[in-house]
């Protein structure tokens, strides 16, 4: 991530948290000029903040777009998702085989899997994939297709992939919304990869930070109780008594 980037994933946060952030606390704030913060804005047209009579104004319906935007997505819940990364990389031993969902908190896992580990990583996002490129020690296999630039996901153009013929020992899947009636994503085409990956994984992981939970969007892959493992920042209490019962593991 750039240094712009990471000013603007701290600028949706605050004006998130603070209804009339001005531009000149948020320069304070981040320690940059105001000038900076002003570039910084007007390279935000994707994201859901924007500079109002000297305030960063934050779009409240922004969130209730049905559109998955990744560039925006990346530089929501940062903190969160580096918490989940390092408590789900540790997950990982040595030459296991795994699946790798699409979406913004999966890059945090394969980030902190721990350099002398020797793995097989089976993806099918490009965000995903530029990830474990970077690790030395990672064989890399793409599920090819239709590139589908919305999300940055490929989707098949055969019924056959080589999910049909590999049965990783962990599937570390994402969601963007999580409720006792089933979890969700905002995707059609994503569904029927993670469906293939939660039927043929040995141990199912959710990774997702707390504010996807209570949530239901477009698209159902799976009830909770397809899942062995969940890693979020916080799991409420709600969510804590459902998984002791399904006798799911939390990670928090």
């Amino acid at each position: 991530m750039s240094k712009r980037e990471d000013r603007i994933a701290q600028l949706i946060e605050l004006s998130n948290k603070h209804d009339n952030l001005h531009i000149k606390d948020a320069a304070k704030l981040l320690n940059v000029s105001e000038m900076t913060i002003r570039r910084d804005l007007s390279h935000a047209v994707s994201y859901p903040i924007y500079l109002l009579g000297g305030y960063i104004v934050y779009n409240k319906e922004y969130n209730t777009i049905s559109q998955y935007f990744m560039s925006a997505q990346q530089l929501r819940n940062i903190s969160e998702k580096r918490h989940i990364g390092r408590i789900a990389a540790n997950l990982i031993q040595n030459n296991e085989m795994i699946f790798f969902d699409c979406g913004t908190t999966i890059p945090y896992v394969i980030e902190h899997i721990p350099a002398q580990i020797y793995f097989t990583g089976l993806c099918y996002s490009l965000n995903v994939f530029q990830a474990l490129q970077k690790r030395g020690n990672c064989k890399i296999i793409l599920c090819g297709g239709i590139f589908e630039s919305d999300n940055s996901i490929f989707t098949l153009i055969n019924e056959l992939s080589p999910l049909d013929v590999i049965c990783p020992s962990k599937s570390f899947i994402s969601a963007a919304g999580i409720s006792l009636k089933g979890v969700t994503c905002f995707n059609l085409p994503e569904v029927s990869w993670k469906i293939k990956a939660i039927s043929r994984s040995n141990t199912n992981v959710l990774v997702a930070d707390s504010s996807k939970f209570d949530g239901v969007k477009s698209a159902c892959f799976a009830q909770l109780a397809d899942f062995d493992i969940i890693i979020s920042e916080h799991v409420n209490d709600k969510y804590l008594s459902y998984c002791k019962k399904n006798n799911i593991t939390i990670y928090q």
